[in-house]
C-alpha cells in the first residue's frame, strides 16, 4: 500500500510527460509540415513565374526582331521583309538577342532573390538586417564600379534605341569608322587607316551615324567668275541626271539630283552646290563618280575650273647691297635730298622690289 502510494507521483509525472511529448510531436510535425509546404509552394511559384517571364521575353524579342527587319527593309527600299539582306537580319538578331539576354538575366536574378528572402522568412530569419546589408553592399558596389554600370546602362539604351549597328559608319567624337562589334560595355569600330578602336559606351556623349536610313551626296563645285552661273549649274545638273538614269547607279539614288544654288563667292571662284539623296554608305562612291562626270562635262562645255595662280618676278643682275643715290631709283627723284641713311634704307627696303628687276614672268602652281 505504501509502495503504491510512493509510486503514484512517479506515474503521474510519466503520464504528464507522455502527454506533453505526444502534443509536442504532433504540433512540431504539423508546423514542420506547414513550413515545408510553404517553401515548396514558394519554389513552385518562382519557377512558374520565371517560365512565364521567359516566354513573354522571348515573344517580345521575336516581335521586336520582326519589326526591326521590316523597318530596315522599308527604309532601304527592299520591299518585303523576306527580301532583306544578311546585314539587316544580323543587325536585328544581334540587337534582340542582346536585349533578350539582359532581360532574362535580370528577371531570373530578381525572382531568385525574392524567393530566397521568402524562404528565409519561413525559417524565422529576420530579413531587416539582410536587406540593410544588401543596401550597403549595393551602394559600395555602385561607387566602386560606377563607370562599369554607366557603360552597361549606356550600351543597353543604345541597343534599345537602335542608334547604330554592325557595319554602320559612325562618328563617336574620338574616332570615325565602321562598327565591327557591339557589347553592353564597349563598341568596336575600325577607321579608314585600319585602326581598331575600343570605345566604352559610357564615354560616348554623341553619335553621328552616316549610314542610317539614307545619306546625302553633296558636291561644292567652283567655277571662274567669268563663267555664266546658270549655264554651269545646268551642266552640273545634266551630268547628275545622266548618272541617275543609268542602270548601275539608279538603285543608289533615292531622289532626283538638285542644284541648291550659289553656296559661296570665294576668292578664286563661284561655288555651286549639288545634292543627291542616296542609299546608305554609297554617298562617297556617288560623289566620286559625280566629280569625274562634271569635270568631263565642264571640259566639253569650255567651262573653266579655277585654280590658284602665282606671279613670279626674276632678277636680271645681282642686287646692289651698298647705299645708293635715290635719284637712280625710278620714280624717286623727289627723295634726292633725303638723308643718306634714309636713302639707303629706302633703296634696300621699301624700293628693293623694283630696283634691278626685269619684266614679270607669269607662272602657275
Amino acid at each position: 500500500m505504501e509502495l503504491s502510494a510512493a509510486l503514484l507521483p512517479l506515474t503521474a509525472v510519466a503520464a504528464v510527460a507522455d502527454t506533453v511529448e505526444a502534443w509536442l510531436g504532433e504540433h512540431v510535425l504539423a508546423e514542420a509540415t506547414v513550413i515545408g509546404l510553404r517553401i515548396l509552394l514558394i519554389i513552385v511559384l518562382a519557377v512558374v513565374a520565371h517560365g512565364v517571364l521567359l516566354r513573354l521575353i522571348k515573344r517580345s524579342t521575336r516581335s521586336m526582331k520582326e519589326r526591326g527587319v521590316q523597318r530596315l527593309a522599308r527604309l532601304r527600299g527592299r520591299g518585303r521583309p523576306g527580301d532583306s539582306g544578311e546585314l539587316d537580319l544580323q543587325r536585328a538578331s544581334m540587337r534582340t538577342e542582346t536585349i533578350g539576354g539582359v532581360l532574362r538575366s535580370v528577371s531570373g536574378l530578381t525572382i531568385a532573390l525574392i524567393a530566397a528572402m521568402l524562404v528565409l522568412g519561413e525559417f524565422g530569419v529576420s530579413l531587416g538586417p539582410l536587406i540593410a546589408g544588401a543596401g550597403v553592399a549595393g551602394v559600395a558596389l555602385g561607387f566602386g564600379a560606377q563607370k562599369l554600370v554607366q557603360d552597361v546602362l549606356s550600351g543597353l539604351f543604345m541597343l534599345i534605341e537602335d542608334q547604330y549597328g554592325i557595319n554602320d559608319v559612325v562618328d563617336v567624337g574620338e574616332a570615325i569608322g565602321t562598327i565591327e562589334g557591339i557589347s553592353l560595355r564597349t563598341t568596336r569600330l575600325r577607321d579608314i587607316y585600319g585602326t581598331l578602336w575600343h570605345v566604352p559606351n559610357g564615354e560616348i556623349r554623341r553619335v553621328g551615324n552616316m549610314s542610317q536610313e539614307w545619306a546625302q551626296a553633296l558636291l561644292d563645285v567652283s567655277v571662274a567668275y567669268g563663267t555664266d552661273v546658270d549655264t554651269a549649274a545646268a551642266v552640273m545638273l545634266r551630268a547628275a541626271e545622266d548618272l541617275r538614269a543609268e542602270q548601275d547607279w539608279a538603285p543608289l539614288c533615292y531622289d532626283d539630283p538638285s542644284i541648291w544654288g550659289v553656296q559661296d563667292l570665294a576668292d578664286d571662284g563661284v561655288v555651286i552646290r549639288l545634292a543627291v539623296r542616296v542609299a546608305p554608305l554609297s554617298q562617297w562612291q556617288v560623289e566620286r563618280e559625280l566629280r569625274r562626270r562634271i569635270k568631263q562635262a565642264f571640259d566639253a562645255a569650255g567651262i573653266e575650273i579655277p585654280f590658284p595662280q602665282r606671279t613670279i618676278w626674276t632678277r636680271r643682275d645681282e642686287p646692289t647691297l651698298g647705299p645708293r643715290d635715290p635719284s637712280e631709283i625710278p620714280g624717286s627723284s623727289d627723295l634726292s635730298h633725303t638723308e643718306g641713311a634714309a636713302s639707303s634704307k629706302g633703296a634696300r627696303g621699301d624700293y628693293g622690289n623694283v630696283e634691278e628687276w626685269g619684266e614679270p614672268e607669269h607662272g602657275s602652281l
